[in-house]
């Protein structure tokens, strides 16, 4: 499944770039984020909380920043799982800073989620629906972050 967005944001590349590789800022802006812990400057321990159809899942998964070319790309792959023996995940993250002026900069992702086991059983739709409103979620989130943070 894909979850794609982008935004505009008013200011300078560069402290686009620094806000977005701060320790966890990428991933506190995931709806159900219980928990994300650094454990160097490239890996990070998450837990994600989240409904899906009838059930709730608990998401635990790594993520590591596997790929950057400051201040335009990033790429981040996660591996994890549903507790609850509901079956594996992984992830791929690749975040592009386009600089529009010296003062606006649009932020586009595209994140790549492979699920295997009971989770991935339940319908298509239904998995589509929620990783919909997942992404719409975050778009959200991220932006408020980011302009409270840069003043954009």
């Amino acid at each position: 499944m894909k979850i794609e967005g982008s935004l505009i944001m008013k200011a300078p590349i560069q402290e686009v770039w620094d806000f977005l590789l701060a320790p966890g800022t990428l991933a506190s802006c995931v709806p159900g984020a219980e928990k994300i812990e650094s454990t160097d400057n490239k890996t990070y321990n998450c837990l994600i909380k989240q409904k899906v159809g009838p059930i709730s899942v608990k998401l635990q998964f790594v993520v590591d920043l596997a790929e950057m070319t400051p201040p335009t790309y990033v790429k981040a792959i996660g591996r994890g799982e549903a507790l609850g023996k509901l079956g594996t995940f992984s992830l791929e993250l690749v975040v592009h800073l386009n600089e529009k002026s010296s003062e606006e900069v649009e932020v586009a992702y595209t994140m790549d989620v492979t699920m295997v086991g009971r989770i991935a059983t339940f319908g298509e739709r239904i998995m589509r629906a929620k990783v919909d409103k997942v992404g719409e979620e975050f778009t959200n989130n991220l932006k408020k972050k980011l302009q409270s943070m840069v003043g954009g």
